[in-house]
């Protein structure tokens, strides 16, 4: 029989391993407590075949032990003779922040000196690998779960869970990943089995909403400012209030694929993230009971209520846009939708889904810069439309699914154009990065533009405000009225054209992404076709405020409810 040797501590969470290792798993597990000081070797009565080391039972308020404890308990590990390590890290070496991609992989390196809970399992790790990497004899493998909440736990998620009441941030409502203790034991149980070297995470596939999480747990939600959050950790980190380094959890995304420890060593978590939020409110929820949370924060029914409500009222009745061009857009299959981003507000990419949910049933997410996620109330607005953080492997994971990826290539600092600029396409424009993913992925892309959406904020001046720009992320602080006096934009006249489709997939393969010298040329051609269209809708434009400058027929005007598609707005 294998016998494993499991370092932990006191507590249900060793505990829970353990019992995973035992009978389920047809192990013979010996526990050591190395809460207290130990000698590994001592404690064995025969010698190891796997040996188990669970950082967050070593440590404090689920982090791992300090640097010296931590080395010690590993070599004496390393000392027992055994053959193959599993050391239990946590997907919280990712930490939360407004740059958190979401669901992230192995091959993402851990930043550093980014949050002090990251830091210290980047430290863990680092040390697991120079203590068992010396002894080539010894496989290692690396698991890092995401928040593994139990009843007795003092770490972050479980004492939020099990609370009462619970403060959370106002404005924010990220989606989390919660992991079940038997899982977890499960996983280990499954790593021991495989002996595959290497990193992997373990994670539930389906996400939760924190506000929903907590309605789960029957835990009371109480939002609090940000800066009462950082007053409250700071002034009370001596009576064991947990640090603001754990709170960000529900303030920012920090949810990892588990995908590779499936594909590898094929396990998969049995209980979902909302099962396990609702084992702490005293009650089982059966699989087929749990609702469908998309891993970035996507909810068509809130959309469906924007869209009957205050977008419906911006787009048919502040700014009345008309639209042409809506056949270009595929009902089914992946395209990039490279379009134009000004006023420094996501009110166009917001009127722009509204007409395509509206007309072609579809839900299209758009890539969206990092920074926004850092603003109350926006962050989660945005997000529940459809926004997705951008970076290459987000672009990828829209396309792989068939689905419509919107992309603004001057990004933020096209938002930020001065308003005798603003109707100027960039020369540079992004790199041409959405080219590169358009052939990367084989789908053609599909230019739009919008005339209407310069003039609801026109930049007529920019301040350099080093205290603003830190707050913010923005580049600046714009003097675009009725901003920043009066954040309620003019009530102009929008115009929308869908242009022609460019069939970039049919002439080149994905290896045309590498080709620097043809994705500019695509880029350029993207970049004329789509100066053009505006050059020609500003020409035939009859005033700001009002008229139409398209062909009766054409798709334009107000959408109809007789063309929305059920359940739509």
């Amino acid at each position: 029989m294998t016998r494993v040797l499991l370092v932990g501590g006191p507590g249900s969470f060793t505990r829970g391993v353990a019992d995973q290792l035992g009978e389920p798993a047809g192990f013979a597990c010996e526990v050591v407590d190395a809460s207290r000081p130990t000698t590994v070797p001592q404690s064995a009565s025969a010698p190891f075949d796997v040996a188990v080391v669970l950082g967050s039972a070593l440590g404090k308020q689920g982090w791992p032990p300090e640097p010296q404890r931590a080395e010690a308990a590993l070599r004496e590990v390393a000392a027992s003779g055994v053959k193959t390590v599993v050391v239990v890290s946590s997907a919280f070496i990712f930490p939360p922040r407004a740059a958190h991609p979401g669901i992230v992989d192995e091959a993402r390196p851990p930043l550093r000196a980014a949050n002090a809970a990251s830091d210290a399992w980047s430290a863990f790790e680092a040390t697991a690998l120079r203590v068992f990497e010396a002894d080539p004899k010894i496989t290692l493998t690396i698991l890092r779960p995401a928040a593994v909440p139990t009843s007795d736990g003092d770490d972050y998620m479980s004492r939020v869970l099990r609370a009462r009441v619970a403060a959370t941030f106002v404005g924010h409502d990220p989606s989390i990943q919660l992991l079940g203790l038997e899982d977890l034991g499960r996983a280990v149980a499954c790593a021991a089995r495989a002996r595959r070297p290497g990193v992997f995470h373990v994670a539930p596939a389906g996400v939760v909403p924190v506000h929903k999480a907590l309605r789960f747990a029957r835990t009371l939600r109480v939002p609090l400012p940000t800066w009462l959050h950082r007053l409250w950790r700071w002034a009370f980190a001596g009576l064991g209030v947990a640090r603001y380094a754990d709170a960000v959890r529900i303030r920012y995304r920090s949810t990892v694929s588990g995908s590779k420890f499936e594909e590898t060593c094929g396990f998969s978590p049995r209980l979902s993230s909302a099962q396990v939020a609702a084992g702490f409110g005293g009650r089982a929820l059966a699989a087929a009971d749990v609702p469908d949370f998309d891993p970035f924060g996507q909810d068509k029914q809130y959309i469906a209520w924007l869209h009957r409500t205050i977008m419906g009222f911006l787009h048919n009745v502040w700014w009345r846009v008309e639209l042409q061009g809506i056949e270009h857009v595929p009902r089914q299959g992946g395209a990039v939708l490279a379009g134009v981003h000004r006023g420094f507000m996501p009110f166009d990419g917001t009127m722009f889904l509204y007409d395509i949910v509206a007309r072609v049933g579809r839900y299209p997410r758009f890539l969206t810069h990092p920074n926004l996620a850092k603003e109350a109330f926006l962050a989660d607005f945005i997000a529940r439309q459809g926004a997705i953080p951008a970076c290459r492997r987000n672009a990828d994971w829209v396309l792989e699914r068939g689905d419509l990826l919107g992309y603004f290539p001057e990004g933020v600092e096209g938002a930020f154009s001065y308003y005798w600029d603003a109707h100027k396409l960039r020369q540079d424009f992004g790199r041409d990065e959405f080219v590169k993913t358009a052939l990367r992925n084989a789908v053609p892309i599909i230019p739009f533009v919008t005339v209407g959406n310069v003039e609801i904020f026109p930049v007529l001046a920019k301040l350099d405000w080093a205290w603003w720009k830190r707050l913010s992320g923005w580049p600046c602080l714009p003097i675009a009225p009725p901003f920043p006096l009066l954040p309620i934009p003019f009530p102009t006249k929008w115009h929308t054209r869908i242009l022609e489709p460019l069939p970039v997939h049919e002439k080149h393969g994905p290896e045309a992404a590498n080709d620097e010298r043809l994705v500019k040329q695509i880029g350029d051609e993207v970049r004329e076709r789509m100066q053009s269209a505006i050059d020609e809708m500003r020409a035939r434009r009859k005033g700001i405020f009002f008229g139409s400058i398209f062909e009766p027929g054409s798709m334009a005007g107000r959408t109809d409810r007789a063309e929305r598609p059920h359940g739509s707005a």
